[in-house]
């Protein structure tokens, strides 16, 4: 009996032994973790010591810095303006003295008022602008002449104002390489002096493209206007950048207008800021819920369709069933656009619209089953998803049938928006808000002036921009005044 208790005793005492042999061993990983810790603490206080210590330099030396400066005598105690010095004594870099103009000028071209010969007239004063002539940078003077009285000077052809100096023709092909183009104020200046000879600085292009933005606001607003009466409309918009903060561009296009908003939201009220709370013509643009409920008619872009098809079908080739219904679905659209440039088709075209609804119908045979997330495979559920979105948008796939003036697809917007989209991913996006305006601008009056155009070079956008000045109105203005006129209720005729 005694040997069964000291059995017992000593399997007790090895128990207790292992548990508190495994204590120990937990305490001494637990100790060897807050050593650990306690070393990458002590660590991370001396990187705050030092920093805090370099902090405290920095604002001493900052400090020292704002005190009271040594007087500095020049020895020039005279109350006169130094020449070619400005306000606190820098020198001036504003515009240059008479001299330098002087001595880089190549041409003189003497401007008179229309009709009065030069021998009535005397000289006023000069005007002094680099332009471009045979694709070099000219130095032109003009001397201005005017009756002996007049308070008034003639100005000069294709400068912006008596105070330019430099031609309209240099502030578009700025504006032209900048926006059009893509290239940073940096690469316009290089190109700028390396083909034409002109040494522009970065400030001085800015500040080029803000008076062509300053003298095309009205072009823009005028722009504006004009979509709102069309009969289609193409809408597409991308993200943008103005700082850090994500923006959007939106695009407005129709056969013969561009207008863009850069820097602006994603919202439905930014489309209705243009087109009003409900364009009365038709739509063309992707799904994109903004655009619901729109227009009076929505034609959905088929070209976004057939890519999730063709991307579907290429992700998972050997899938047979979406290799035919990309064929199948591809046949459809070819069969709605044969219709739809068929002139003979006057009076059956909603018949046709039948036919091919019917057809997508039959297509998308298992577009009334439920997506089930737990049983299909995410590639099954994209071509439910797309099979749903083809029969729920059926009533906006084949409005250009109906009416054959509407593009099946949304590629005229894409196209103008595809520069855009470049210039984005280079990081080339607007600073400001105003930069982003000032983009909005310039880039809706270069692309509309596109359209109008056979061949959009600066001859032409010279010529235009001389049409407007003698007319004193631009193409859009006379535009938009015919429709108003137009549009207005006749006269109440009057009694005699």
């Amino acid at each position: 009996m005694m040997l069964e208790e000291y059995s017992t005793i000593l399997s007790k005492l090895g128990e207790e032994i292992n548990r508190l042999s495994k204590r120990v061993d937990e305490l001494e990983q637990r100790n060897q973790k807050l050593e650990a810790r306690n070393q990458a603490l002590e660590t991370h206080n001396q990187e705050l010591e030092t920093e805090n210590k370099h902090l405290k330099d920095l604002l001493h030396q900052q400090g020292a810095s704002k005190d009271a400066k040594t007087p500095e005598f020049k020895e020039n105690y005279s109350v006169e303006k130094r020449k070619g010095k400005g306000r606190r004594g820098r020198a001036s870099t504003g515009r240059r003295v008479q001299d330098e103009k002087l001595s880089v000028v190549s041409h003189n071209i003497d401007v008179c008022p229309v009709g009065v010969p030069k021998s009535e007239c005397v000289e006023q004063r000069q005007q002094y602008a680099w332009r471009l002539i045979l694709g070099r940078a000219e130095s032109v003077c003009y001397p201005l002449y005017g009756l002996p009285l007049a308070t008034e000077l003639p100005v000069v052809s294709g400068v912006r104002n008596s105070r330019s100096e430099y031609g309209i023709e240099i502030i578009l092909t700025v504006a032209f390489l900048h926006y059009w183009i893509g290239i940073s104020l940096d690469h316009v200046c290089e190109v700028m002096a390396f083909f034409t000879g002109l040494n522009l600085s970065k400030s001085q292009a800015n500040s080029l493209l803000n008076q062509l933005s300053t003298d095309w606001e009205q072009e823009y607003d005028t722009i504006a206007e004009l979509l709102a009466p069309q009969l289609v409309i193409y809408v597409d918009e991308t993200g943008w950048q103005v700082g850090k903060q994500a923006c959007y561009t939106w695009v407005f296009s129709t056969a013969l207008h561009v207008l863009f908003r850069c820097g602006v939201g994603r919202g439905k009220a930014e489309a209705q800021a243009i087109l009003g709370e409900q364009f009365s013509g038709i739509g063309v643009s992707d799904n994109y819920a903004a655009y619901k409920h729109l227009f009076s008619e929505h034609q959905l872009c088929w070209a976004h369709l057939l890519r999730k098809a063709i991307k579907l079908m290429l992700q998972h080739p050997t899938e047979l069933l979406y290799r035919q219904f990309l064929d199948d679905l591809y046949d459809l659209y070819q069969q709605a656009v044969r219709w739809q440039k068929d002139n003979r088709l006057t009076v059956g075209r909603s018949q046709k619209v039948d036919i091919l609804q019917a057809r997508l119908r039959q297509l998308c045979g298992r577009a009334h089953e439920t997506i089930d997330a737990e049983t299909m495979l995410s590639h099954e559920q994209t071509f439910m998803r797309l099979q749903h979105e083809l029969i729920n948008g059926m009533d906006a796939l084949f409005v250009f049938v109906a009416h054959p003036q509407v593009e099946p697809t949304n590629n005229r917007s894409e196209r103008n928006l595809r520069r855009e989209a470049e210039v984005r991913k280079g990081g080339r996006t607007s600073k400001t808000q105003p930069g982003a305006q000032r983009r909005s601008i310039i880039m809706t009056v270069l692309a509309t002036l596109n359209t109008r155009f056979e061949r959009f070079t600066l001859e032409h956008l010279l010529d235009e921009l001389a049409r407007w000045a003698q007319l004193g109105r631009s193409r859009f203005q006379a535009e938009l005044a015919s429709l108003t006129q137009a549009n207005a209720p006749p006269m109440a005729e009057t009694a005699d």
